[in-house]
């Protein structure tokens, strides 16, 4: 029997199953483990190849006859935010972050809880407990952070938080790996304000990229992700810049 390294990824392919994205269709995704040693340095190189990490399982699509998911990243240094996006930064203004080693907290999870219940209650986390929350988190064998936001309250120390980033240190940038808000802060488009943020963010770090991950033509949940611009869409002669 040939034995393989832990270091040595190995491919699986997923059976088919409802697309959560497009209507009638069905996915497929190939994965492998990141673990061992050069986990950091295989998600570089998967993240640069168009897959995506969730807790120690980096994936991509490989759907039969559709290439509708595009991963993308914006390009920090070139990004200038829109009039809107200005207006929602403003709106923000009394909203503050700090940047932070991985651990779950129950205050996360309650945001969390509520978050799902209210936007993907039929979606394939809702039945997440506060472990798998936990794991979710906690099982990263790279530099994860988690960014969390806060009303600023002066005088009083931080305020409640109302947002939460799960984030990727790359090699040449900040990936989103998982965002989520408190659903009654609505009103502050904080998704857009937490995109704007890793991009500040990612510019102080001297990173050139955040990874949004993929971008589905014609689905509205995926849709934001097209206005941050400019970026690379990952096609099959490699990253295209789209103005």
């Amino acid at each position: 029997m040939t034995q393989h390294s832990r270091d040595t990824p190995q491919f699986y392919l997923t059976a088919p199953s409802p697309c959560p994205y497009l209507a009638g269709k069905e996915e497929r995704k190939v994965f492998t483990h990141l673990v061992g040693e050069r986990a950091g340095e295989l998600n570089n190189i998967l993240t640069h190849g168009g897959f995506r990490r969730s807790q120690s399982i980096a994936y991509r699509p490989a759907c039969d006859g559709c290439r509708a998911c595009v991963s993308v990243r914006v390009v920090v240094d070139d990004f200038r935010p829109t009039r809107g996006m200005r207006r929602i930064l403003k709106r923000n203004v009394d909203i503050g972050a700090e940047m932070r080693v991985a651990v779950p907290t129950s205050e996360q999870y309650s945001i969390f809880r509520a978050y799902l219940d209210s936007r993907h209650r039929d979606g394939g986390m809702a039945d997440m407990t506060v472990l798998d929350y936990a794991m979710m988190v906690e099982d990263s064998h790279i530099e994860t952070r988690i960014v969390e936001y806060r009303r600023r309250e002066p005088g009083a120390g931080p305020g409640d938080l109302v947002a939460v980033a799960l984030s990727d240190v790359l090699s040449d940038g900040l990936s989103m790996v998982y965002s989520f808000f408190e659903p009654d802060e609505a009103g502050r488009s904080l998704g857009t304000l937490m995109v704007l943020d890793h991009i500040a963010r990612a510019r102080r770090m001297g990173l050139a990229y955040v990874y949004l991950g993929y971008w589905v033509r014609g689905s509205r949940k995926m849709d934001y992700k097209s206005r941050f611009l400019p970026q690379e869409r990952l096609t099959p002669d490699g990253w295209a810049r789209v103005e």
